[in-house]
């Protein structure tokens, strides 16, 4: 085998991302042989990522794409394990990379099985993680479409996807303006109708039991207790219980002796 040119190392460096005595090590293995080496790399990052699979994966880029006609948006997340990673500015270039490619798929399972420059995503994921060193995955993957579809996105952290039903003079802004109010607001339902009872019912748990808590506090320093709320949803407040309510407030003004207006 002839000396590896750096011109090769260089070439490999840029394709895979993997530092320059990684490509030059795996150049050498691969007897100088451009594909063998890409082959090498990505034998190391399953290894490395066999021995990660159970670290958390809880940092990373949220990251969206829009088409050129505003029907269709796909918002993913690259995670990674640390901060440290996730500010890199390769790693930032690859979330965008991979959100491009996103963008043409509906279902997280077809990206993961995509061309990714002559591999699949999913093998692009584990080669880094062997360049990298960390475990890194595709945490989250949505798709939206709709008559227009906008998007905001806050530092990275957050990404929201809003589709509007119609399509009106000032949809961006507006799209814009509603997926802002979702990330701050944690929105998760269009409506509180459609909040799923179990979920209501853990809320409501453990809302009153943060209030209970805080009202030994109060208690301890005489101060005024907290109202202590048998509903915390609209959702929970049900034709039964308001004509209830009200046939009780009735009652405690009759027997109070004042009108009920």
């Amino acid at each position: 085998m002839g000396a590896i040119k750096a011109a090769d190392v260089a070439k490999l460096r840029k394709q895979s991302g993997a530092g320059m005595m990684d490509c030059k090590n795996a150049l050498v293995e691969a007897n100088g042989d451009f594909d063998a080496a890409i082959n090498v790399l990505r034998k190391k990052g399953q290894k490395v990522a066999a021995k990660r699979a159970d670290r958390d994966a809880s940092e990373g880029i949220a990251i969206t794409k829009i088409n050129t006609d505003n029907t269709a948006g796909i918002a993913i997340v690259l995670a990674c394990e640390t901060d440290f990673v996730a500010i890199n500015d390769s790693f930032k270039a690859m979330a965008s990379d991979f959100v491009d490619v996103a963008l043409n798929h509906s279902d997280k399972d077809s990206f993961l099985a995509a061309d990714f420059r002559g591999m699949t995503v999913a093998e692009k994921l584990t080669e880094q993680t062997g360049v990298i060193g960390e475990k890194i995955e595709i945490s989250g993957f949505e798709r939206v479409e709709a008559a227009f579809v906008g998007s905001y996105t806050h530092g990275s952290k957050i990404a929201v996807l809003v589709g509007l039903n119609n399509t009106v003079d000032n949809a961006e802004e507006l799209a814009k303006d509603l997926s802002m109010q979702v990330a701050s607001m944690g929105a998760t339902t269009l409506s509180y109708k459609d909040f799923d009872s179990a979920f209501v019912a853990s809320e409501t748990e453990a809302r009153i039991a943060a209030i209970e808590k805080d009202n030994i506090e109060l208690g301890r320093l005489g101060k005024t207790l907290k109202n202590v709320p048998q509903y915390i949803s609209m959702v929970q407040l049900t034709d039964d219980v308001m004509s209830k309510a009200k046939a009780e407030v009735e009652a405690q003004l009759a027997s109070e002796g004042k009108p009920e207006q």
